[in-house]
């Protein structure tokens, strides 16, 4: 189906009764945050800076609340369902690596309900940044994993292809509003892929990194890389497959609530035993581990890199650590 860009203003209206987020610019960074009724979501960037992926992993989320001496619980409610507006492939690509992970041993209830209420409508790129490697890590410009739908600009319209039935029964909300794709549609998006496939330079073949990954273990370069980094943690939280999290519990008075939030795994506080004794205790060894979680460990564990080539790292990062400049220095020495 097509959407007439001179549409784009009532079809987002039509998303925005319900729970709407998208792309919006707050204090000079990109980020999702919800849209209220009468705003028209722009979606003219390459990415955002914050992942789509804090719709449905909160930055910091009540787990449930309690009053010390009592042992009732009071549970977070049953959700709302919202559409998650603009998301690149990358992101959504990573909501579905990440779900595996909220799956492993136990289903996560608080991930996987957020989750089933949100209806991901992807937005395939044109302009790829600077440091996308998608191609490298088994993405593309239209990818459409994990998205319940895919948008693609051809210029004057949007084509809309579904993925999933929730995709399905958007549509078909705002199917007045929609006219069919002509014969050309099709051709004119392969064009558009093909293009946007063409403007990203960036790249590393991973092939037969995860395999050797425990050969380098005491190899130079991760000294080498590790020697600028701050331990800011930047690299981790601004990642859409990074998903470490703490669990603490506040209290206030009598009342408290435990709640769970991101961490890192370059905080030097991450592995910290109470004894004092820290298995990580330099950036060498958690820089170390940061690379072989998703290149390593994830693919043993769940069969496929944890790392969807955004370049968030890369261009994000205040001392310019390359994780694609990395994986070519393990490259070479395997």
């Amino acid at each position: 189906m097509l959407l007439k860009k001179e549409k784009w203003s009532a079809f987002t209206q039509a998303l925005a009764a319900g729970r709407l987020w998208a792309p919006v610019k707050q204090d000079g960074a990109a980020r999702f945050a919800p849209v209220a009724a009468g705003e028209t979501p722009d979606l003219d960037y390459d990415n955002t800076t914050v992942p789509a992926k804090t719709l449905v992993f909160p930055q910091t989320e009540t787990l449930y609340r309690y009053r010390l001496g009592q042992t009732a619980m009071e549970l977070p409610g049953p959700g709302e369902e919202a559409v998650l507006l603009g998301v690149r492939p990358c992101d959504a690509r990573a909501m579905e690596m990440v779900e595996k992970l909220f799956r492993w041993d136990v289903d996560d209830p608080y991930y996987l309900k957020r989750r089933a209420l949100t209806t991901v409508v992807g937005l395939a790129c044109k302009e790829p940044g600077a440091n996308c490697f998608c191609p490298s890590v088994g993405g593309g410009p239209a990818g459409a994993e994990g998205m319940d739908l895919l948008m693609v600009d051809l210029g004057d319209a949007y084509l809309l292809e579904t993925v999933s039935g929730k995709g399905e029964a958007l549509l078909e909300g705002v199917k007045d509003l929609l006219e069919a794709a002509g014969p050309d549609a099709a051709a004119h998006k392969e064009q558009v892929v093909r293009e946007a496939a063409g403007k990203i330079r960036r790249g590393v073949d991973p092939a037969g990194v995860p395999e050797g990954m425990p050969g380098l273990w005491e190899h130079p370069l991760w000294g080498q890389n590790a020697a600028a980094c701050l331990g800011c943690g930047t690299c981790t939280y601004l990642c859409p497959t990074c998903h470490c999290f703490d669990i603490q519990d506040e209290v206030e008075g009598f009342d408290a609530r435990r709640c769970r939030m991101w961490d890192s795994c370059m905080f030097a506080e991450y592995t910290l035993h109470t004894s004092g004794h820290n298995p990580r205790p330099t950036r060498r060894e958690r820089t170390r581990n940061r690379i072989n979680h998703k290149y390593n460990y994830f693919v043993q564990k769940f069969g496929v890199i944890a790392c969807v080539g955004c370049g968030r790292c890369v261009n994000l990062c205040p001392v310019n650590i390359d994780i694609i400049e990395i994986l070519r220095q393990a490259k070479e020495a395997l």
